[in-house]
């Protein structure tokens, strides 16, 4: 028990049977889950080979397996839990199918589909469909999320339409391919089985056949559950099949990242984990020793802020560091300026003595990598691009390359180049508008993305005809740094959870990126726009000291100033326009920050003002807070012997009980409460808040 603290020493004794710990970002889950196994072990309350711990990726069952095998080092006296199964579900399914097939089956064997593009295009190709690489990895795509989501071909047209998803084509010709691609792999003496199979045929063993499922449970009696969070419905049905009756359960989870509902993830058996089995125990970790308190803070102010179901399980993160500087807030005229910006503040960083490889650049879309691969190249800053390919190493990008060189020869005089560049890429996947389905609209922002590259060149340098335009492009592609393992890292915001660094850059954080045009499409108050503020929570708690958030007013230098910030920056951001800088006047200040928090459209009534949201927007309050601190204000008048309206207005309650402030910080932030409000009654109101009074 030494060295865990107090929740987390809660968690590793708790009674065997269900235990729910909620664990915010950098509060030692892993060492807490790793320590509850030991003692479990220990005590003789279940032996090394009956644990089967399960997670999701093989990086994170690699790192459980490590802890496992250092404590059993540290004790070399005591059980041997280096012996416990750490695995993805994935790789546990593939072992007890192999061990169960021929007794369930018989003598037909089966072989793994490491990859279903083949097949997926054939498949399409059977129902009559002319669909680029991109579809068919877009097919793929839907078809793993239908099979995850526990969705039949037959029934994928009516659940699609059921919860607005996005689907790539025609939901029908979707069933159809997925319906021929099921059928595809039955055929034949040896059955082609696909990752998603591995889940389905395992717990289908389980279900019906009750020796199999006698075995397997007389095998395995404790199961541990990292990021709960994350778990599929086929993941749930694998894991209520292990069970059975029985409740020996631990699960880790944080719902406030939750960030791949578009594979199927979903939030709601963590929720829902305490209704499943009312006597489990639950604990929150809540203390933050991977952040400095200042982080820590502002992490708890961008999460405050979230609506919907998600948001009533948020955890109130307490930093444990040292403290460290304030998060830095900046606007750039356009991206060039953001991105020349971010590398001299990281080569600024370097020279101080932090590592290269302890800094991080992330974005919302790959197709921003390439302003800030140019900017860090030509500060002579290493770099290596995670989770993605750099921007000239993608093959849209490459494709186009070629397209444009081979289109230098011809007589393009007189025509104006961006035009005859969209021209050309146009083929490639350049339509006037994205498209849907996420491979082809990842493939539509890096061509446009290079479109826009142009339009800059062009724009700088009139004279500029296709043959140099090429020759400029293929200089930059060559110039760039191959990846290494000690440079900066720049990555998306989905590729960087469940990693950290010393220093993390947030850019391009504006409306329309952040959160995706796409998640606007569903509404401002929509799930899909609440995981892209989910996103920028999990971007924040990447960082242990070094934090700055940062968003450019155009695209291009010399370009109109269209951009607004991202809507999350809200009430956290104390500039929201390049005319708000430190030096600007204080009214003019307030008067650009004050936007809606929902829809981000001015605020221009002193009542909406003070909500922090337009009158008509949806409200997310919570009426049992709201409550609870009428009542507090009305005990405070009447000891202050003053009207209740001068503690605080009737909106000022309303805008507290509906953003639920964490801290001072996130409660100056709401309009009406100043210095001398915060000495007089901060302390009351955040008790309320956090449910302490």
């Amino acid at each position: 028990m030494d060295g865990l603290d107090e929740e987390q020493r809660e968690a590793v004794l708790a009674a065997r049977g269900p235990v729910c710990v909620l664990a915010g970002a950098g509060t030692g889950k892993t060492r807490t889950i790793t320590h509850r196994i030991a003692h479990l072990v220990s005590a003789g309350q279940v032996a090394p080979a009956q644990v089967l711990a399960v997670t999701f990726t093989s990086r994170a069952a690699g790192e459980m397996r490590s802890r496992l095998r250092s404590i059993e080092a540290a004790d070399p006296d005591g059980p041997r839990i280096g012996s416990v199964q750490a695995l993805t579900f994935h790789a546990a399914a593939r072992r007890q199918l192999s061990y169960f097939w021929p007794r369930v089956v018989g003598n037909t064997g089966w072989q793994l589909l490491d990859s279903k593009f083949s097949v997926v295009a054939q498949a399409a190709n059977r129902a009559k469909l002319k669909v680029s690489t991109d579809d068919v990895r877009d097919l793929a795509g839907e078809i793993e999320w239908a099979k995850a989501s526990l969705i039949t071909p037959e029934a994928y047209p009516a659940e699609t339409a059921k919860v607005s998803r996005d689907v790539p084509l025609d939901a029908q010709r979707v069933a159809a391919v997925y319906a021929g691609y099921e059928n595809l792999k039955a055929r034949g003496e040896t059955a082609l089985l696909d990752f998603d199979d591995l889940l389905l045929h395992t717990a289908a063993a389980i279900e019906n056949d009750p020796a199999v499922a006698q075995e397997f449970r007389d095998r395995y009696r404790c199961f541990v559950v990292d990021e709960y969070q994350d778990v599929t419905p086929l993941q749930q049905r694998v894991l209520s099949a292990w069970l059975g009756s029985r409740d020996d359960l631990t699960v880790v989870g944080d719902a406030n990242q939750t960030i791949y509902s578009f594979t199927g993830a979903s939030p709601r058996y963590l929720l829902d984990f305490s209704r499943r089995f009312p006597d489990a125990t639950v604990v929150r970790l809540e203390r933050d020793y991977r952040s400095t308190p200042q982080v820590v803070s502002l992490a708890n102010r961008v999460i405050a802020a979230a609506r919907g179901r998600v948001a009533g399980s948020r955890l109130h993160l307490v930093g444990q560091r040292d403290p460290g500087p304030e998060p830095t807030f900046q606007d750039y005229p356009d991206e060039v300026a953001e991105a020349k910006a971010a590398a001299k503040s990281i080569t600024k960083l370097i020279e101080s003595g932090v590592s290269p490889a302890e800094i991080a650049v992330l974005y919302r879309i790959n197709a921003q990598s390439e302003v800030y691969e140019e900017a860090l190249t030509e500060a002579g800053v290493a770099f290596q691009v995670r989770g993605g390919e750099g921007f000239f190493s993608r093959q849209e990008i490459r494709q186009a390359l070629v397209v444009l060189q081979r289109a230098a020869d011809q007589d393009w005089a007189d025509k104006d180049l961006p035009t005859v560049v969209r021209t050309l890429l146009e083929p490639l996947g350049l339509t006037a508008e994205p498209p849907t389905g996420a491979r082809v609209r990842e493939r539509w922002e890096a061509l446009d993305a290079l479109a826009q590259l142009v339009d800059d060149e062009a724009a700088a340098r009139p004279e500029l005809d296709l043959r140099a335009l090429t020759s400029e492009l293929r200089i930059r592609a060559d110039s760039r740094h191959p990846p290494v393992v000690q440079g900066v890292t720049l990555a998306s915001l989905h590729a960087a959870k469940g990693l950290e660094w010393d220093a993390v850059f947030l850019v391009g954080l504006t409306d329309g990126t952040l959160p995706i045009s796409h998640a606007l499409a569903h509404g401002p108050d929509s799930e899909a726009v609440e995981e892209e503020r989910r996103l920028l929570y999990v971007g924040v708690t990447r960082a242990r000291v070094h934090l700055a958030l940062s968003w450019s007013l155009s695209r291009t230098p010399g370009g109109r100033q269209t951009r607004k910030p991202s809507r999350f920056l809200n009430g956290i951001a104390p500039q929201a326009s390049r005319d708000t800088g430190p030096t600007a006047p204080r009214r003019q200040r307030s008067a650009a920050s004050k936007r809606c928090r929902v829809c981000n459209a001015n605020l221009t009534t002193a009542a909406a003002s003070i909500l922090g949201r337009c009158e008509t927007c949806a409200s997310d309050i919570d009426t049992d807070l709201l409550a609870r601190l009428k009542e507090w204000r009305l005990r405070t008048a009447q000891e202050l012997k003053v009207p209740a309206f001068v503690v605080f207005s009737d909106n000022t309650l309303i805008a507290i009980a509906e953003t639920r402030p964490a801290d001072n910080a996130a409660l100056t932030s709401i309009s009406g409460i100043g210095a001398r409000k915060l000495e007089q009654f901060g302390a009351d109101v955040l008790e309320l808040v956090h449910g302490r009074s």
